[in-house]
């Protein structure tokens, strides 16, 4: 089976995680990277073996059937759209697009070519994603009813040398960390019909900490940094969205749901592994592993001590796999504009003090099966 040709557009941090993941999969094939900074791109090539290319000359290489799109958030509405011109299939970094009318008009363009689209975050096809979907299909915990989702924080200025973008209007946690809380709860849960949000800021300047040029300097706040939402799914599921930089400590759990026949508990959904907890009718937490599962081991950060799971690229994978057999990929456009649909909700609801409904809505993607997920792998990386 002839392999799909893949070329990353942008070469900072992330793309060393997917260009580093790439080889795990065995349907597709790293051949390219661009930058706007052609040193950068350089860099990367010579790290993984592929050829350093211009945006444009990578656009246009027939060799080149995914674009793989990892630039700032602010320039993925026009490298996707670019990407899609020029006949491409692509996959991109959360979020979709600034705001949902440019996901609309991305997956849209899309459809319109044949072409396929998905967007991160990927991480709810992990083993503990996939482990706590197959507890909700077999009806684990009944039907559920209600839940939370708690993403709380102090924010970036302690370790991120420029943090003061993501404190601009685009930033925010609810932008920022929303997609990895959302996305899950729609791949669990189904679409979202209504939100209500109260939203607010604990500080109107940020003191950075962090090492670098801004170091104990200061910056204004121009976004909220604390929303407490609630969601109204179409099953009729409530579900408690808390995002927040104004938090020291806490002790709430990522995810929860609750349901007619017993309690989930679901880890961290930036990663791709964690602990999946369940309670049936009160009984005491079984507890489900993810390290001996797939896509589930502790493989991050890169080198002698990782701590965490993280296989992005896997959506990626499923995407190929999807142009083969003509079907979405699970982790896809449409899925990606209703998560931002949910966020612009929020943001509006804290604004107006109103409740926003949302006419739009997405399938839930199907579940990525055990045998399918080894399936996705190389030859050389299967058990």
């Amino acid at each position: 089976m002839e392999k799909l040709g893949l070329g990353v557009v942008g070469c900072g941090n992330i793309a060393m995680t997917y260009m580093r993941n790439a080889g795990l999969f065995g349907e597709v094939e790293l051949r390219g990277c661009a930058d706007l900074s052609i040193e950068a791109a350089r860099l990367r090539a010579g790290e993984y073996g592929v050829r350093a290319m211009g945006v444009d000359e990578l656009l246009r290489d027939p060799g080149i059937n995914l674009v793989l799109n990892l630039t700032v958030p602010a320039a993925h509405f026009d490298v996707t759209m670019s990407a899609l011109t020029a006949g491409k299939h692509v996959f991109t970094e959360k979020p979709l697009g600034i705001t949902a009318a440019e996901g609309r008009r991305l997956v849209a363009e899309a459809e319109a070519r044949g072409l396929k689209l998905g967007s991160a975050p990927d991480t709810f096809l992990g083993a503990a994603g996939r482990r706590a979907r197959r507890l909700v299909d077999e009806g684990a915990i009944g039907r559920p009813v209600a839940g939370t989702a708690f993403m709380f924080g102090r924010g970036m200025e302690h370790w991120h040398p420029n943090p003061q973008f993501y404190y601009q209007p685009g930033g925010g946690p609810v932008l920022d960390m929303g997609p990895y809380y959302l996305t899950t709860l729609v791949n669990l849960l189904g679409s979202v019909s209504r939100v209500t949000a109260i939203t607010g800021s604990g500080q109107a300047e940020r003191l950075i900490t962090a090492e670098g040029p801004f170091k104990d300097t200061t910056f204004p706040v121009g976004t909220p940094t604390t929303a407490l939402s609630l969601l109204q799914f179409a099953s009729g599921a409530l579900v408690t969205f808390g995002a927040s930089w104004d938090v020291f400590r806490h002790s709430n759990q990522p995810i929860e749901l609750h349901g007619t026949q017993g309690s989930l508990s679901l880890p961290d959904p930036d990663t791709f592994g964690g602990t999946v907890s369940l309670s049936r009718r009160g009984e005491e937490w079984e507890n489900f592993e993810s390290e001996g599962e797939l896509f589930g081991a502790i493989n991050w950060p890169f080198g002698d001590r990782p701590t965490r799971a993280n296989y992005r690229m896997l959506g990626v994978a499923d995407l190929v796999r999807s142009i083969r057999e003509n079907r979405s990929p699970r982790a896809s456009g449409a899925l990606a504009l209703h998560v931002l649909e949910i966020m612009e909700a929020t943001l509006r609801s804290g604004e107006t003090g109103e409740a926003v409904r949302l006419e739009s809505g997405a399938e839930r993607p199907d579940l990525l099966g055990e045998a399918e997920a080894a399936s996705l792998l190389a030859s050389d990386q299967k058990r």
